[in-house]
């Protein structure tokens, strides 16, 4: 009897892998935020091909299931006004290009009924969300422009405050010091604007008050692209519990983001010992890149073996998702990876070619393969159309 439990398990393992691919591969998986478009205009690297550096490229995205890319259009605070709004127009371009030099993999998408349309021709849907209010430059004809270009979703603040938002950074760092808490009356005016428009606001990086200021102001549905649970890591990015019921209950979508620093609240001494023991290293790296961020994922890939063994279990992102969905619901909760936007994610998550690991994952836990659907994009496709109306 002994001799044969081992090749049971062994079958009942292969089965319960085909059966999460079989449900992976049929659902439509929405990822939320990607960074790979900033750093191709540093690495020069053709997305259209396999690499092997980064995250993401069109070859891995298919074997990984992967079925819309909103792609992250950003730049750091050092860009203001005269500057910022013209390198996300740069950006912007750089998508452009790698779907006009690929038009049988990928093609841009404005709502869902697009996306819809490209899934079934076997395309790639690319969205876009811009990452940062200080690319528009405190100017509303600017999201005017970058909505006509494709822009889906506007990150109100990156780290830094703008003039009309106060970001989370800000908030916890500056709060005494800062001019205003949340939204202006501006900061207000523009989130009407970008619901006129079909374009959904983005909860993620903003500051508690801006959050709840938000909240208040919105007529649609919000999103979170790219946040974890605070209960569980404490992170001034992701949120409170409080939080994230108001977000269910304006009936928004929380992106799990895949970043070990804001997965597991032990990360953060561990990757300073790691920096630390490495410095002279990343000082050069970040002179060769002029990026901080990439000179340090470029470290942790020369480093692989040591950075590995900071990095937390697949385990922990699973305890994120499923705490967030026993707390406010199934209907919430979406991927927003951060893939190429960090050094570091959960032991298994190397690329895009990975999604099917939570699949997995989330069967273990007993999750139903239409609610599994609901976290991998349907829950992203709703709250789209919400702001699109198609």
């Amino acid at each position: 009897m002994k001799k044969l439990l081992f090749p049971l398990l062994l079958f009942s393992l292969r089965l319960s892998a085909q059966n999460a691919q079989q449900i992976h591969q049929k659902a439509i998986l929405i990822d939320t935020h990607n960074d790979v478009l900033s750093n191709e205009l540093i690495t020069k690297f053709d997305l259209g091909k396999r690499q092997t550096e980064g995250d993401f490229d069109l070859v891995r995205a298919k074997e990984g299931g992967l079925d819309a890319q909103i792609f992250s259009i950003w730049c750091g605070e050092n860009y203001g006004k005269g500057t910022a709004f013209a390198f996300a127009n740069r950006e912007i371009d750089s998508l452009y290009a790698l779907i006009k030099r690929n038009p049988d993999k990928i093609t841009l998408v404005h709502n869902s009924a697009e996306l819809k349309k490209a899934v079934a021709q076997k395309k790639l849907a690319a969205l876009i969300g811009v990452e940062g209010g200080h690319m528009i430059e405190d100017r509303m004809d600017y999201i005017d422009s970058l909505a006509k270009r494709g822009m889906n979703y506007l990150t109100l603040t990156w780290n830094n405050s703008t003039s009309w938002a106060t970001s989370a950074r800000d908030e916890v760092t500056k709060k005494d010091s800062l001019p205003h808490l949340g939204l202006t009356d501006y900061g207000k005016q523009i989130v009407k604007h970008l619901n006129q428009l079909g374009v959904m606001v983005d909860v993620s990086h903003v500051g508690e008050r801006t959050f709840y200021d938000v909240l208040a102001t919105t007529s649609k549905p919000v999103i979170a692209s790219h946040s974890c649970a605070w209960s569980i890591d404490p992170s001034r990015r992701n949120l409170k519990d409080d939080q994230l019921k108001a977000l269910a209950k304006n009936g928004g979508v929380v992106c799990l983001n895949f970043y070990s620093g804001f997965v597991d609240s032990t990360y953060s001494p561990k990757v300073a010992v790691f920096l630390h023991q490495h410095k002279a290293e990343l000082d050069s790296l970040t002179k060769i890149y002029n990026d901080g961020d990439l000179a340090n994922i470029r470290l942790n890939v020369m480093y692989k073996t040591e950075s590995d063994k900071i990095r937390p279990p697949l385990s922990l992102l699973i305890h994120h998702i499923d705490y967030i969905v026993k707390l406010i619901g199934v209907d919430y909760v979406g991927i927003g990876s951060d893939f190429d936007g960090a050094e570091s994610y959960p032991l298994g998550l190397d690329s895009v070619t990975d999604y099917p690991k939570i699949t997995e994952e989330l069967l273990k836990l007993n999750y139903s393969e239409k609610d599994i659907d609901k976290i991998l994009g349907g829950n992203v496709m709703r709250v789209l159309k919400a702001n699109t109306g198609k």
